[in-house]
């Protein structure tokens, strides 16, 4: 049955000056749509668990969809009722208005770049004959045209070794499944049929005769949320159709990977195939393209590291690695025996996470020192020529260009200053300012400091916390918590216009590098895994903690938000503390731990996870957070504006709708606990800028509002 959703106002409001705050009389008082329950019954262990909302997990059903709609009436009807919302998008709109140019590369004759105007829903890539006035370059390829609304995105792209032919990838909806399309780049003509049914794929040529690419077989069911878990690598030959294209590596029933990719090195030697069954650890082997029918060699036959080729020397091989080595080293090895046993350090371990880059005939050593750049250049025969001298502290990124390259370009960022591009001479070690956004944000009135706090098991934990400069240490200060705390992902300083917009109403923006991340390298990401996973709810529970213990903000004024994984760390932490904040923000979470790992690709993710088939001891431990099966009757649970989108095939929308449905099953308080789902949207990646601003002014404003703001507590510049 349908009840029908009403917003009932506050018949009269008190006014505070304190921090122009004003305090509601009477709360929006929101009724639900009824989501009705059904008796599905799993049984782990001997042990039976409802899943009473499992029906809210066939997206193609008409009554998921009405559900879909009814929810999303319920929640702009209350976002609607927020009086300064129009201001934040408006603000959002105008800082968002600037021109955005990235760095040049070079394919064949010409120099490509990205760049979109301002407010364009997707970025255009531009060109111009290389030599010539960056100023000439024209338009080559604008996803804007791919659709009105801008919800088909460009995704990856590679040039032929002449530069005469793009394979680029598309996605619709923000769906993981693409389309490749293959174009002449001096005529822009598309010159063969579409390769439909990709997903997580890269494009790599081999010369100019065809490229290496990645997909599942299309499953049966639901494309967005059934299983999918034997990656296949093919090659496909300019010329012929897609049902031509031959299987390279993946095609065993018996030995299924969930992660195959396939790389060709830059002089063209070698096939380089990656074969993951998680999304930690890889299998590495190497094919030599200048024999014909030449045999696999197995360089990495287990999957207990991270292991890669990263450039070759005819047969000398250059490998980064993570075994016997957690935070990482380059060896080299000849191709003709090229295992472990064999291998030789080249740049050895040291106590700083390494990541690597190379460029003109060196290696660009980018270390994270508690999660912010530090660079050196190597040759290749291990000599450090110099470190690189940054802009400033924060993030750096880049440092690629081709082996015949002089120059190379890098950006650099943190949570205050706009991403700025430079130039850098390879051979002189010399930088120069290429590009500086001319936007509406002044840095220099902001400050970024970093702390380190204990967590609840004496581990010294690193935060950011950047914020306007002369903020009064007041305990009312509205504070945005954001982390991630999974799957080696680091943490490192970006700059967001969102979070700018943010900031100038007075906000604070603190990011902890939660363990589970890989600031800290491959024992850092350990500790946050499996049947350690608490830790990183509790690395982010005492981050709160902290900013509440020194008077930056209170539970009051205190926010949490993580998307993807991270939206499992905000449903897990505010089941466990729902008193700790007054609004929780979880984004396209994992938030079902029982069943993840049934849906697309999730099966991938019990690296991090393990599941609830392991064994009796890891479905009781995942039991324990599941954010789904952790709400509990007679609880006042924050305000909470669930997202997701309804084309999500990464972290199913399931997910959302389920823990959603429990929220308002379950909440006791008087705080709303609503989803918004974005239509015609993904887990993010493509999302146009405009469902991007309208999202976020949703945001800010939900999450002001029920901090008890009438009026936006900064200034707006109109």
């Amino acid at each position: 049955m349908k009840r029908i959703a009403f917003i009932v106002f506050a018949s009269s409001i008190l006014f505070s000056c304190k921090n122009d705050v004003q305090s509601i009389e009477k709360p929006i008082t929101v009724t639900y749509t009824e989501t009705h329950k059904v008796d599905t019954v799993d049984t782990y262990f001997n042990t039976e668990v409802p899943d009473p909302y499992r029906w809210l997990e066939d997206d193609r059903s008409n009554e998921t969809i009405d559900w879909v709609k009814r929810q999303n009436e319920i929640t702009y009807g209350y976002l609607d009722t927020i009086p300064f919302r129009p201001q934040l998008k408006e603000r959002l709109e105008k800082l968002w208005n600037y021109e955005k140019i990235g760095a040049p590369f070079k394919e064949g004759d010409y120099s490509y770049f990205y760049k979109n105007n301002g407010l364009q829903n997707q970025y255009v890539i531009y060109r111009y004959k290389t030599g010539d006035d960056p100023t000439t370059a024209t338009v080559f390829l604008d996803p804007n045209t791919f659709a009105k609304d801008g919800t088909i995105s460009l995704g990856g792209i590679s040039f032929s070794k002449d530069g005469n032919t793009l394979a680029y990838s598309i996605s619709e909806g923000g769906s993981d499944w693409r389309k490749i399309l293959i174009m002449n780049t001096e005529s822009k003509e598309i010159i063969e049929d579409t390769l439909v049914d990709v997903k997580f794929s890269g494009m790599s040529w081999y010369k100019n005769e065809g490229f290496y690419y990645s997909s599942y077989d299309k499953p049966e069911g639901s494309e967005l949320s059934a299983k999918t878990d034997q990656h296949k690598l093919y090659y496909h030959k300019l010329g012929t159709s897609q049902s031509q294209d031959a299987v390279v590596f993946g095609d065993t029933p018996e030995e299924k990977h969930r992660y195959v990719g396939g790389s060709v090195t830059e002089d063209g030697h070698y096939l380089v195939i990656s074969a993951s069954i998680s999304t930690s650890g890889n299998k590495l082997f190497l094919k030599d393209l200048t024999v014909p029918n030449a045999p696999l060699t197995t360089v990495v036959g287990h999957t207990d590291s991270d292991t890669n080729i990263i450039e070759n020397e005819g047969s000398k091989l250059f490998l980064v690695t993570n075994l016997h080595a957690p935070n990482k080293r380059i060896v080299t090895v000849n191709a003709s025996n090229p295992t472990s046993d064999n291998w030789v350090d080249l740049i050895p371990e040291t106590k700083n996470v390494l990541g690597i880059s190379r460029a003109g005939g060196y290696f660009f050593a980018k270390y994270m020192v508690d999660a912010v750049s530090k660079v050196f250049q190597y040759d290749y025969k291990g000599k450090l020529v110099r470190e690189v001298a940054l802009p400033g502290v924060g993030s750096a990124g880049g440092f690629n260009a081709k082996k015949e390259e002089k120059e190379l370009y890098y950006s650099f960022t943190n949570y205050k200053t706009p991403g700025s591009t430079y130039t850098y001479q390879i051979e002189e070690g010399v930088s120069a300012l290429y590009r500086k956004p001319d936007i509406d944000f002044n840095p220099d009135n902001y400050e970024s400091t970093q702390v380190f706090y204990s967590s609840k098991d004496g581990t010294k934990v690193p935060m950011i916390i950047t914020h306007k400069k002369g903020l009064e240490l007041n305990g009312e200060n509205p504070t945005i918590l954001y982390a991630y705390g999974g799957f080696n992902i680091s943490l490192t300083p970006n700059f967001s216009i969102s979070n700018a917009v943010w900031m100038e109403q007075g906000g604070i923006y603190a990011v902890p590098n939660l363990r589970g991340g890989g600031e800290y390298g491959k024992a850092w990401h350990d500790a946050g895994t499996k049947q350690q996973k608490q830790n990183v709810f509790d690395d982010f529970i005492a981050a709160a903690e902290y900013l509440i213990d020194q008077k930056y903000t209170s539970s009051d004024f205190l926010a949490i938000r993580g998307g993807s994984n991270g939206g499992l760390l905000v449903g897990a932490t505010m089941t466990q503390r729902p008193d700790l904040m007054k609004v929780a923000l979880p984004a396209v979470g994992v938030m079902d731990m029982l069943r993840y790992h049934t849906f697309t690709a999730g099966a991938g993710w019990a690296y991090d996870y393990g599941t609830a088939e392991d064994s009796k001891e890891m479905f009781e431990y995942l039991k324990g957070y599941s954010p789904v099966h952790n709400v509990k009757e007679g609880v006042s649970y924050p305000a909470t504006l669930v997202t997701t989108g309804d084309h999500d095939d990464r972290v199913v929308p399931a997910h959302s709708f389920k823990f959603a449905a429990e929220l308002q099953a379950k909440q006791a308080g008087d705080a709303p606990t609503l989803i918004r789902i974005e239509t015609d949207a993904g887990h993010g990646a493509g999302t146009p800028v405009s469902k991007t601003i309208e999202q976020q002014a949703d945001i800010f404003g939900f999450v002001l509002y029920n901090m008890g703001y009438k009026v936006l507590p900064g200034k707006v510049k109109g």
